[in-house]
């Protein structure tokens, strides 16, 4: 029996072969894009696609007329160097989108045909392309994860975003769709099955088609809603008493930062990172009861929101994991933060940010409503992308009486980035609800 995947949900690869079809009413082929951790194919040789049905432990499989063909995958026989093996459906018909017929399904199967896991790709408008399916290494294994990346710029602008030369450049640039965005962030569904774990590594996906955040009405963020109490006054003065000089990192060891200093996110050799890693991690705390101690339900979700000096312009977070210029790119939600390590980790390309951003803040909400009081063990850290380094952490001391906390933000400083330990909390249950509160932070 398959498992069902809904957006951004994972789970394991137990078997060697696979093969990713998908059923679709419309007429349809299947590719292949072969890529490193930044997202990228080595060469032209990691594309496979009907012209060039071979590659590197990938093979397209023709199919019966009318039919998408299928990819064949044999995982061992995968380059070391490749991370993820993306699967994208593209309309034949490039004037066609798929919000004019039914949604497609990817499918991944064995070798014999048993299916082990569906992903009914729903939300599809505009968009000719989706990325349906990525195959990826998670700790010497291999793992699968829904993606539904729906992308409306053209085939050729797709795989040269990924690094594929095409032998003739689009007569324009891409156009991202124009569709305007809800003032919130939609309330998540629930997958149809909870068996899969979520939290995908991964790196950029080419910019999503659609629109950010649009400002809030006059410019800035509205003040606190009625006169602070006695409680966040006695905050407001412990914030004002913490640290808030600058450190420099070190290539011997991390730097522990406190609540309110600062890192420029330079090595020590005054190189500037280009590729970083935010992870973000908690643990829920254990309640005794009368038959032994039990973990409390917790559902925390980490996210960016992007700005353009006091208005938010971006985003990424469980609901879409790619904040549309490609940038940032969310890895996925973890429902528990259960387990050792990162719960949810967020990438950073600060080559790719567009000049008008000028800051990142990232938060952690909890959807359920349970307050960082039943959080313990909450940290973020700040990684070197090209190796994995462990550059900066800051931890937070003890639970507060809130739903969201503001953990630490990215910021420009003339030609630098710095990144900034906030550790802020404020009553928020998932990132729209989040964002009217976060301009005192930036």
């Amino acid at each position: 029996m398959s498992a069902t995947l809904a957006k951004g949900q994972n789970g394991p690869l137990a078997t060697n072969d696979v093969v990713i079809s998908v059923q679709l009413s419309a007429p349809a082929d299947l590719s292949a894009l072969l890529v490193t951790e930044r997202g990228k194919v080595r060469s032209d040789a990691d594309f496979v696609f009907f012209n060039q049905p071979s590659g590197p432990g990938v093979n397209l499989q023709p199919a019966q007329a009318g039919q998408a063909a299928s990819l064949a995958v044999s995982l061992n026989a995968v380059p070391a160097e490749i991370d993820q093996i993306r699967a994208v459906i593209t309309l034949d018909d490039a004037s066609s989108n798929f919000g004019r017929s039914a949604p497609p399904t990817a499918v991944v199967s064995d070798s014999s045909g048993n299916r082990l896991y569906e992903y009914r790709i729903e939300g599809l408008e505009t968009e000719s392309i989706v990325i349906a399916l990525e195959l990826y290494r998670r700790q010497g294994a291999w793992k699968v994860r829904a993606v539904g990346q729906g992308y409306a710029g053209g085939f050729a602008a797709l795989v040269t975003d990924h690094g594929v030369t095409v032998d003739e450049a689009p007569a324009a640039p891409p156009q991202q769709t124009q569709a305007a965005q809800p003032a919130h962030y939609p309330p998540p569904t629930a997958p149809a099955q909870q068996s899969p774990q979520f939290a995908a590594p991964g790196s950029s996906y080419p910019p999503p088609s659609g629109t950010g955040y649009a400002p809030p009405p006059g410019g800035g963020y509205p003040p606190p809603p009625g006169p602070a109490t006695a409680q966040q006054q006695g905050a407001a003065q412990q914030q004002a008493a913490q640290p808030t000089g600058e450190v420099s990192l070190s290539k011997d060891r991390p730097v522990s930062l406190q609540k309110g200093q600062r890192v420029t996110l330079r090595k020590e050799g005054g190189q500037a990172l280009t590729f970083v890693k935010m992870g973000l991690g908690w643990d829920p705390v254990q309640s005794r009861g009368m038959f032994g101690n039990r973990t409390v339900d917790i559902d925390l979700d980490a996210s960016v929101i992007m700005f353009a000096d006091g208005n938010p312009a971006d985003y990424a977070y469980y609901g879409q994991l790619s904040s549309k210029d490609g940038s940032v790119r969310h890895q996925g939600d973890n429902l528990t933060g259960e387990g050792e390590g990162d719960d949810e980790v967020i990438l950073v390309d600060l080559t790719r940010i567009p000049a008008h951003i000028t800051s990142l803040v990232f938060i952690v909400t909890s959807y359920k409503g349970h307050t960082f009081e039943q959080v313990r063990n909450a940290f973020c850290r700040l990684v070197d992308g090209s190796n994995n380094a462990e550059l900066a952490r800051y931890t937070m001391a003890g639970g507060m009486a809130f739903t969201a906390m503001a953990m630490a933000k990215v910021f420009r400083a003339g030609g630098d980035w710095k990144m900034q330990a906030l550790g802020e909390g404020f009553h928020a249950k998932h990132p729209g609800e989040a964002i009217p509160q976060l301009g005192r932070f930036l």
